[in-house]
Order: structure tokens, then C-alpha cells, then sequence
């Protein structure tokens, strides 16, 4: 079963593109580049990315922004921070910061997709300052102690 929900979303540019879905059971819907011309991405650099929108995201819901698969294995362009974070308060436009993970310039055109946005639901923690907590058989152990390879 899928959940879905109105999103309203607001251009702040004219040629700014809404989010759209590449497939019916798609999770991500892509987010679009923002631009008049073609920007070029130093090797190792991170370029802000503007989409052109703002949006209002249900309260209760977060918007993860992604790297797309194909942006990221063809040509090395992934968010900077790995994952973005939409929170539902945010009334801003909505940025990618892309970062150029090659030894070559790359380059976004207007119009290209550049990340996808996956929208959903979260938990606020009631965070509490104990003593001690509760044993595990795995305790402390991290950073790949539970394998064996």
C-alpha cells in the first residue's frame, strides 16, 4: 500500500520544475536544476545547486534529499552532505549542494535532475540523561564487530 499526501510547493522562478516520479513505485520523486546556463563543477568541489522551489512539507514528515544513481555512477556528482534534510518548518528554497567526487570538471545543465527527494514520516526523541543503561550481548561494540570477515 502506498501513503500519499499533498505537498504544496511553491516556484520562486519561473522555469523552476516540480518534483516528479520516474516510475509508479518510485520512492524518490527528482528534484531539478534551477539554472540559466550550464555550471561546470571543479574536480573536488561542491557547487549549491538551486531548484527554484520552496515547499510545505506536512508536519510529522521530513524531506531526505538523495543523490540520484545515475548522476552519482556516471558522472561522480553526489550531495555534498550525503543526505539533505527538509524539516517540515522550513519555508526556504530548496538547495542541493553537489559535490564533484572525480579528478574532471563536470557539468550540470538547466533542467537536469540532480537529486531525489524522498519524503517521510519521523520520530521526535525524549531524550533523558541516565546513569547506566541496559546490557547487551553486543555492548559497546562497533564500526564492524559484529562480523566475522
Amino acid at each position: 500500500m502506498i501513503t500519499r499526501t499533498d505537498v504544496n510547493v511553491k516556484k520562486l522562478k519561473e522555469n523552476a520544475i516540480l518534483p516528479t516520479y520516474g516510475s509508479e513505485y518510485a520512492a524518490g520523486a527528482d528534484l531539478y536544476a534551477c539554472i540559466e546556463e550550464d555550471v561546470t563543477i571543479a574536480p573536488h568541489e561542491t557547487f549549491l545547486v538551486p531548484t527554484g522551489l520552496a515547499m510545505e512539507l506536512p508536519i510529522g514528515y521530513a524531506g531526505l534529499i538523495y543523490a540520484r544513481s545515475g548522476l552519482a555512477t556516471k558522472k561522480g556528482l553526489a550531495p555534498a552532505n550525503k543526505v539533505g534534510v527538509i524539516d517540515s518548518d522550513y519555508r526556504g528554497e530548496i538547495m542541493v549542494a553537489l559535490h564533484n567526487h572525480t579528478n574532471d570538471p563536470k557539468t550540470i545543465e538547466p533542467a537536469e535532475r540532480i537529486a531525489q527527494l524522498v519524503i517521510t514520516p519521523y520520530i521526535v526523541g525524549v531524550f533523558s540523561e541516565v546513569d547506566s543503561l541496559d546490557e547487551t550481548k553486543r555492548g559497546a561494540g562497533g564500526f564492524g564487530s559484529t562480523g566475522t570477515h
